[in-house]
This record gives structure tokens, C-alpha cells and sequence, in this order.
């Protein structure tokens, strides 16, 4: 996991320093607030997937939260390209490129005349190798998950707009805290709005499968995902599936035939059950399988089969820390 890792550099405000050195200061408005927007991306083959999109979405919560950030939606593709070709020396054969691109408003106003500290928003783009991310994921593509929906509800956008991919998520960390409390195995934690409706994961977008129409919550109180968009736009047409957006409850899933999860790093996961009742028959479904098969052929790699090669060569992490998918709770 720490192959390399003194070799890998951070794209700090126009400058490449060292992983272990790339560090923003304690009066900084992202630490005081979670004033920060961001993306996350990744590669296939080495070549990065929908970054002008991941960029768009970055630069509309810049917008939107008036940080007043000089450089232009191509600075920062650039330095996002240059971040990945001075870390690839770093890099495994068979990694893949996990972009992760931060932007702080910087310090907050009584603290400028701290001598010594950066003026301005913070731009920080680090490069580390998806497979941290998606570790032992692999069993999941088979196994599918159990949705888990937990009693923290979704932020609304009228309180906290999500559609503005920011790091104010204690919600989603409380939310995942919760799910792995819960008895038996891969649950991942479903919100609700606060009108009792499905909303999403803590990352990642929720589908349910209805003959050939693939339904999603409406875009109003969700993070509006880059691969959901994917499916709904792309892959969708191109399988001659419909693809709708519209208020779903626990009811909706319960009696759908499938249902899965879309999100950057592993694309699709199935889901297979809801607070451990079964969605169709409870097992993963043709239209899952048909999307992550397209999904693969488009990108020219074997989404499922790259996961499981990675997990085949893991050391199991013992250290109990949460990572982005797994919240274990105490025995």
C-alpha cells in the first residue's frame, strides 16, 4: 500500500512538493468549517475518466461558494495532467490514477498577518492508486451488498445543498458509523430525505432495475454523480434501457427486480437486499451484470476482474482505521 510512497508529489498552489510536506494551515477555513469543495477521479488504462466533468462540478461549488479562486477550469487540467505524469515513475504496472483535487478558501481573516502562511484559497491535487480505495470490493460484485437504511437522515438542499460536492460530511460519516453496527456483512448505508424518500449513499448514487427501465432519485437532494450521470446518459441508451429520475421509497426497492450503486471508483456495485430483505431474488441481476460489462468494453478494462487481481495481492490492513467503504464497529 506504501509501495513508492516517498516518490509521489502534490500539486501545492503551483508547486510539486513531496506527499509526506503537502499540508495546509490550521487556520484555514476548510479545517475551521469544512469549507472546501473537491473531486475525486480515477483511470482506466492510466488515462483519466471523465475529468473535464469532475473538473465542471469543482469549478460550479467554487462558483457558487464565492472562493475567490484565480485560476481557470484548463489551469487546473493541466496541473492535474502534470500531477499524474510526474507520479506515474511512482505507480505500479497495473495501477490506476486516483485523483483527488482540493480547493479551500485558505485562511480566515483574523488570522492573515500570520506570518509565513500562504494568502488565498488552497489548490491541492495529490495521486495515489485506486486500488487504497476499492480494496476488497471484489467479493462484492458477485456477493452484491445489503442497503442499509440508517436513522441520519440526507441534508436538503435548502439547508446544505448537495449538489456542491464540499467536505462538510459529518452526516455521511455518522451514517456509515451506524451501517457497520449493524449485524451480518456489507452493509453500506442508504439516507433518506427528510420527506421519507431514497436519496443516496455516502458517495455513491442509488438505481433501481424495473424490466428495462433503470429509475434514480431525483437530482434535488443528492449528489449528482459523474457515473451516474454515465449510466443514465450513456450506458443506458447504448443497452436500450430507459432511464428515469423520480421519487423512490423502501417500498419501490423492496419490489423492484434489482438495484445497484454507481460511484467513481468501482463504477457499480450491486445491491441485493434492503435492511436484509431481498430485491428481486436476491441475487445479482442481468442488468447489473450488462453494465458493468458494457461499462468495461467502453473504458477497454475489465472493471470486476481488475478489482479481484488487486485484492488477490492485498495485505489485509489491521490497523482498524474507517476507510471510504468499510466502518467497522467494536466487537
Amino acid at each position: 500500500m506504501t509501495q513508492k510512497a516517498q516518490d509521489r508529489v502534490v500539486y501545492f498552489n503551483g508547486e510539486f512538493v513531496p506527499e509526506s510536506e503537502a499540508r495546509i494551515s490550521i487556520y484555514d477555513s476548510a479545517l475551521m468549517f469544512g469549507d472546501m469543495v473537491f473531486e475525486m477521479t480515477r483511470s482506466f488504462g492510466k488515462k483519466q475518466f471523465k475529468l473535464r466533468e469532475h473538473l465542471e462540478r469543482l469549478m460550479a461549488g467554487v462558483k457558487i461558494l464565492h472562493i475567490p479562486l484565480k485560476q481557470t477550469i484548463e489551469d487546473l487540467e493541466r496541473a492535474c495532467l502534470e500531477t499524474i505524469e510526474r507520479n506515474e515513475p511512482a505507480f505500479a504496472a497495473d495501477d490506476e490514477h486516483r485523483l483527488m483535487i482540493d480547493v479551500s478558501r485558505g485562511l480566515l481573516g483574523i488570522y492573515q498577518g500570520v506570518v509565513g502562511l500562504h494568502k488565498g484559497p488552497n489548490v491541492v491535487i495529490a495521486d495515489f492508486p485506486l486500488r487504497w480505495t476499492v480494496a476488497g470490493m471484489g467479493k462484492l460484485f458477485e456477493a452484491g451488498i445489503n442497503a442499509a437504511v440508517t436513522s441520519q437522515r440526507a441534508i436538503p438542499a435548502f439547508l446544505l445543498d448537495p449538489k456542491i460536492k464540499n467536505r462538510s460530511r459529518i452526516h455521511y460519516l455518522m451514517a456509515n458509523i451506524e451501517a457497520s453496527k449493524l449485524e451480518g456483512e456489507n452493509n453500506w448505508a442508504l439516507l433518506l430525505d427528510p420527506d421519507g424518500f431514497i436519496a443516496e449513499g455516502t458517495g455513491d448514487n442509488f438505481f433501481i432495475v424495473k424490466g428495462k427501465t433503470l429509475i434514480t432519485p431525483e437530482g434535488r437532494n443528492i449528489l449528482r454523480g459523474i457515473s451516474r450521470a454515465y449510466v443514465v446518459q450513456e450506458l443506458a441508451p447504448q443497452l436500450g434501457l430507459q432511464a428515469v429520475e423520480k421519487n423512490i421509497e423502501p417500498y419501490d426497492v423492496w419490489t423492484a427486480d434489482e438495484a445497484f450503486m454507481t460511484g467513481t471508483p468501482f463504477c457499480l456495485i450491486p445491491v441485493t437486499s434492503l435492511n436484509r430483505v431481498a430485491i428481486g431474488t436476491g441475487k445479482v441481476g442481468p442488468v447489473a451484470r450488462s453494465l458493468l460489462e458494457a461499462w468495461s468494453r467502453n473504458v477497454g478494462v475489465d472493471v470486476v476482474r481488475q478489482i479481484r487481481d488487486w485484492d488477490r495481492q492485498r495485505t489485509a490492513d489491521a490497523s482498524g482505521a474507517p476507510t471510504p467503504y468499510s466502518f467497522k464497529g467494536k466487537k
